[in-house]
């Protein structure tokens, strides 16, 4: 991994209908999409980038929206604020959208490989991650920098810290990705500080803190990692071409990557000084959601813990090897920390007089048990995605089929 390290900044951004329109049946729901009437947060984290000392890297914006009514739109939007950003930033900004996925799908399909089309898509958490790493993949880069548009820098020294470990030796273990961390608005860095019952009870917040005292809040700087952060992350290629995001995961697609990145035998380690300020704008979701959405999540992952195999050139990760986070929500009492956190949420609501957020809560129990479970082996499926994608990264690497799809990314394409 010597010589100097070509980087590519991927920085995805989430646009949904206008204000006034609201969220129709059927449009992707992610945590906060800004409305197509409002400017967002993405003109700021670009403007961030004018204090990196070094700027010696390529930023690609993945321009994503709710509905596909509205993605000309989007994509129109996104151009005009690169645009501005552009004009006094000293660092190369491209725009990627829909109609350069479809350009991609269009060249795919022209070379005979359809097969490759389904892992490119721009929907859901995990397929826009993992073109965080085709888009580096396809312009030469070696580390791939993804970075949420709800932060700003504020460390003029980041790239230098993004690049100083990677594909170095720490403790006889290669360094093939690190993971840096988030610095809060207020400046400190607990995660809830105030905390009701249901909380209390389901102890993720409490497990997050413990395991950031362990990793970040300590020495030594680098240190793997039972945790990552999706929007202060950096992946070298040895990994992104071999290893993708899983679209079967809901969300908390960081810390699934980790466990994947792991069965395939690459470590991942946490830079205590590479950090970002996270800015993000409050969640719209109800409270019930927010905690379906881990419910599912977590449950998958057991699944696939629970479903591993010997299998060659790969190996076996144990909840214990991600404690305490979030190692101790894939063990076998997860239905009991379901249930008992369900129905403390499900009272808090009654004494709030909302009691259709009371029968949601109760639901969570039910799909926990039900529809969350998934129906096939979460770790086999991965093994035939990871097949698949190291057979788009090998295809894609011929020079002839590279340069096609470079021109497309990098505008050049007539």
């Amino acid at each position: 991994m010597g010589g100097p390290l070509k980087v590519c900044m991927v920085i995805p951004s989430y646009w949904a209908r206008e204000s006034k329109d609201g969220q129709r049946a059927g449009d992707a729901v992610y945590d906060h999409p800004t409305p197509l009437d409002e400017d967002g947060t993405l003109h700021r984290a670009l403007q961030s980038l004018d204090i990196l000392e070094d700027k010696d890297f390529q930023v690609v914006v993945i321009a994503t929206a709710t509905a596909g009514d509205i993605e000309d739109r989007v994509e129109e939007k996104v151009a005009g604020i690169i645009e501005k950003a552009s004009s006094t930033a000293d660092v190369d900004i491209k725009l990627f959208a829909r109609s350069h996925l479809e350009e991609i799908h269009s060249l795919l399909q022209s070379w005979g490989m359809d097969e490759y089309v389904p892992l490119l898509q721009l929907g859901g958490y995990s397929n826009i991650r993992n073109l965080c790493l085709f888009i580096p993949h396809i312009l030469g880069s070696d580390l791939a920098v993804l970075i949420d548009d709800d932060e700003v820098f504020e460390d003029t020294q980041f790239i230098g810290k993004a690049k100083e470990f990677i594909g170095s030796v720490v403790v006889d273990r290669t360094v093939h990705a690190v993971a840096g961390y988030y610095l809060q608005p207020d400046g400190d860095n607990r995660t809830v500080k105030e905390r009701s019952p249901w909380m209390e009870y389901w102890g993720q917040y409490k497990v997050m803190d413990e395991g950031f005292d362990r990793i970040i809040w300590t020495e030594p700087r680098l240190k793997e990692t039972p945790f990552v952060f999706g929007g202060n992350m950096v992946i070298h290629r040895e990994l992104f071409t071999v290893v993708p995001f899983d679209p079967d995961v809901p969300r908390g697609e960081d810390i699934d990557y980790l466990i994947n990145a792991r069965m395939f035998g690459f470590s991942f380690f946490l830079d205590n000084k590479l950090s970002i300020r996270h800015l993000p704008p409050p969640k719209s979701h109800p409270v019930w959601v927010q905690l379906r959405e881990d419910i599912y999540r977590f449950i998958y992952e057991r699944a696939k813990l629970e479903g591993q195999v010997e299998r060659e050139g790969m190996v076996r990760v144990a909840p214990e090897d991600l404690d305490p986070y979030p190692g101790r929500f894939l063990r076998s009492d997860l239905e009991e920390k379901i249930e008992g956190a369900c129905q403390l949420l499900s009272e808090e609501y009654l004494m709030q007089g909302d009691t259709g957020g009371s029968e949601e809560a109760l639901l969570n129990i039910e799909l926990a048990r039900t529809d969350a479970v998934p129906v096939s082996n979460p770790f086999r499926n991965l093994c035939e995605l990871q097949e698949r994608w190291e057979g788009l990264m090998e295809f894609t690497a011929m020079e002839v089929v590279r340069s096609g799809l470079m021109e497309i990314i990098e505008g050049k394409k007539e």
